[in-house]
């Protein structure tokens, strides 16, 4: 899961729009579905009377189906939480669900996390007990993927960002300290480290006729997660700079014209322009607590404070 606004991204499919949610794929998903399907017909092979290049083939499309499943529980959980979802997109290494704005608190963002590995992990065990009631390809079948469906559960809950266990990680972060950017700050460094390991693990393994394959695999999942946590990283820098943003600071010391939106001249950060967005205007009143004027905000002022944090 990756929450940010956008619009229909660039090189992608759209396979169909469900609500105002648009499923969409990269071609990369082809390219991996062709991979995986030779990588684990050599491992059906012996295991079914049944060609294994079409059980592959059916894993592969449970596989898909699964994590398609996996997101769009993000999904559910965003929109219960009254959060806009833009897009789910299935990639190379799985899938992302873009989500409009940010969680408001720990809670919100600890459930739309977990909510997807623990879809996962039900998938899986509910594939394995299907799969031990029957025999022969289908069983083989339903046991691979509930096997790998507890497998991406597994892997998701790594408390690295940008897995969804990172995301549950800073949730708690938050949670315990208020300091949600610290959350993020451990998290996307646990994804760093994660992705370093990956590589070294997959080097140091024993060579042998997977070994290629192993070393390729674990190079494309460090660079996901180098790539994710390096982006939370810079995300949390720019949220910083914004969340120093004040509105008095900001505020010109002149009478206030009688129609001016009064805000509160504490406000910052995130609060300050949700406020701004709910009550669109040129021109704030800015007043204390005791109701006294301190000065006018524009919304040209804040318009550049918010560039300038960026």
């Amino acid at each position: 899961m990756k929450p940010r606004p956008t619009s229909r991204p660039a090189g992608t499919w759209r396979l169909w729009r469900t609500g105002d949610v648009d499923v969409l794929v990269r071609p990369s998903l082809l390219v991996m579905g062709a991979v995986l399907i030779v990588v684990f017909a050599g491992r059906f092979d012996g295991r079914t009377d049944t060609n294994p290049y079409l059980v592959a083939t059916g894993f592969v499309l449970g596989l898909y189906v699964s994590v398609l499943v996996h997101e769009l529980a993000h999904v559910a959980a965003a929109r219960g939480f009254g959060m806009r979802v833009h897009s789910v997109t299935l990639h190379l290494l799985g899938g992302e669900t873009s989500i409009e704005g940010e969680s408001r608190r720990p809670f919100q963002e600890l459930w739309i996390a977990i909510v997807g590995p623990l879809t996962s992990a039900a998938i899986g065990v509910i594939a394995l007990a299907i799969g031990r009631s029957l025999e022969g390809t289908a069983a083989t079948l339903l046991a691979a993927i509930g096997l790998v469906n507890l497998l991406v559960a597994a892997f998701n809950m790594i408390p690295g960002l940008p897995l969804d266990g990172g995301r549950v990680l800073r949730a708690l972060i938050w949670a315990i300290t208020g300091r949600e950017i610290l959350g993020i700050h451990v998290a996307a460094w646990i994804g760093r480290l994660t992705a370093v390991a990956a590589v070294v693990w997959a080097g140091l393994r024993p060579r042998n006729e997977t070994y290629a394959v192993d070393l390729i695999v674990a190079a494309l999942v460090a660079w996901f997660l180098w790539t994710g946590s390096s982006q939370a990283l810079h995300h949390a820098s720019r949220r910083s700079r914004v969340d120093g943003l004040v509105a008095r600071d900001l505020a010109a010391p002149v009478p206030a014209p009688a129609h001016a939106v009064r805000l509160d001249a504490d406000l910052r950060g995130q609060e300050l322009l949700r406020r701004v967005a709910a009550q669109p205007a040129e021109e704030y009143a800015l007043v204390d607590s005791d109701g006294s004027l301190v000065g006018v905000l524009t919304r040209d002022a804040i318009d550049a404070a918010y560039r300038s944090a960026r």
